[in-house]
């Protein structure tokens, strides 16, 4: 199939990284459209552990084209840092190519993030990544892209707009100290020979990989419930990591793409602010917490867990034209007597099958629960469905009737080789 897919299905975490290295070993052209180093995938191979933030996860299969599109704001310092320690590793990096049309992370970007969120009454919970600043400026049409960083001296005229605008601000408006400007232009100068080889001009790239039926895989970062048009606003991410944000953070026409492959965790979690209809605030909570070694790659900060929530889980199929569902972390419910399914938000007294917009409602909605029988056996060394526990297989048909969409593949551990494949995903 040439071009596929992969979208989180909740408020991301639920293992994306792994299944689009996964399907990546038999793509031609990796790319990642959307988000920045706010992300944080984690890749097993071999019992080693590779935990990626700006670069597509399917970087570690070194034969085909890894490419950071159009959509993404990407930090070209954290994009340096990642590529040292994946080559300290023993991969190589030459395959990796930055849109033009990307946008340069600033680092005034991360310190107005910082500063904002410290001044927040009503903080969002960011990663003081500084990708909000970064889109905004986007936005605003006074970002920098990375074909600007080509012809340095105009690099140096835009930086030094951009910070003294910056400079008032921060000094002005939150009463912090003004960034060093020539220390700044110093730390392009360092990086600018390693950079400047990337940046190509990949929407073409990419639109005719597709042309000659090459095989493409589209990853993004976060999740549906992070989506900042239909996810829990304003508690969200600055982008869309939807299929749809493959249109316009890679540059194809949606009728270009195949195959959209959802990533389901098999119970729920967030990091962050924001409504969590299903949370645990439990010992049960803190069980699937430890259990699933629940800490964020980027930050480090515990994630808060609680019971699948199935209609997030529709409400990510409406959005995104699933055609397909992995299920990850089912291996980490192993142990459980008993779990629960959320099927309905019960809100003064009406219960509702989809999310709605307003998070205040959202806050104040009662899980309205399915359950189900646990089970005990070890699952993680299963490579059949049919040998998976009854009560396992009950769970995992449950979510696939009541999303509509097939399971085509079950992640029953953390390593690459930890699958049940289900059915094709074509």
């Amino acid at each position: 199939m040439s071009s596929q897919i992969v979208v989180g299905t909740q408020w991301g975490d639920e293992g994306k990284g792994k299944i689009v290295d996964v399907l990546a070993e038999n793509a031609d052209m990796v790319v990642r459209f959307q988000g920045g180093d706010n992300a944080g995938h984690t890749v097993i191979v071999d019992g080693k552990k590779h935990v990626l933030h700006l670069l597509p996860s399917g970087v570690l299969h070194e034969d085909g084209a890894c490419i950071i599109g159009p959509g993404v704001v990407c930090n070209p310092f954290v994009l340096l840092e990642e590529m040292e320690q994946l080559e300290k590793s023993g991969l190589k990096t030459d395959h990796i190519v930055i849109s033009d049309r990307a946008h340069i992370l600033m680092p005034y970007h991360c310190y107005q993030d910082v500063l904002e969120e410290e001044a927040a009454v009503n903080k969002i919970g960011t990663t003081k990544k500084g990708i909000g600043p970064c889109y905004a400026d986007k936005l605003a049409r006074h970002g920098i892209r990375y074909h600007e960083l080509k012809d340095f001296e105009h690099f140096k005229k835009r930086l030094s707009s951009c910070l003294d605008f910056k400079n008032k601000l921060f000094v002005n408006v939150y009463g912090a100290k003004p960034m060093d400007k020539e220390q700044m232009i110093h730390d392009f100068e360092k990086i600018y020979d390693r950079i400047i080889p990337m940046i190509k001009e990949t929407t073409s790239i990419v639109n005719k990989a597709i042309d000659e039926g090459k095989n493409v895989l589209f990853e993004g970062a976060q999740a549906c419930m992070l989506d900042i048009n239909y996810g829990t606003y304003p508690y969200v991410t600055s982008s869309s990591p939807t299929s749809a944000g493959v249109t316009t953070g890679a540059g194809v026409a949606p009728s270009r793409i195949d195959t959209v492959v959802g990533v389901v965790k098999a119970y729920s979690t967030r990091v962050g602010e924001g409504p969590f209809v299903t949370e645990l605030e439990d010992e049960q909570g803190k069980w699937i917490q430890e259990n699933g070694h629940e800490y964020g790659a980027t930050t480090g900060r515990p994630r808060r867990c609680g019971w699948l929530d199935l209609v997030v889980v529709k409400h990510a199929n409406m959005l995104n034209g699933l055609t397909d569902i992995v299920l990850t972390k089912i291996d980490v419910l192993t142990g459980l007597e008993t779990l629960k399914v959320c099927v309905g938000y019960e809100i003064d007294g009406e219960v509702l099958d989809f999310v709605p917009s307003d998070q205040a409602d959202v806050a104040r909605a009662k899980p309205v629960y399915k359950e189900f029988a646990g089970w005990s056996e070890d699952i993680t060394k299963v490579e059949k469905k049919e040998d998976l526990p009854q009560a396992c297989i009950d769970y995992i048909d449950f979510i696939e009737s009541f999303v509509g969409v097939p399971v085509s593949m079950i992640s029953v551990g953390p390593d690459r080789v930890n699958n049940i494949y289900v059915k094709p995903i074509q």
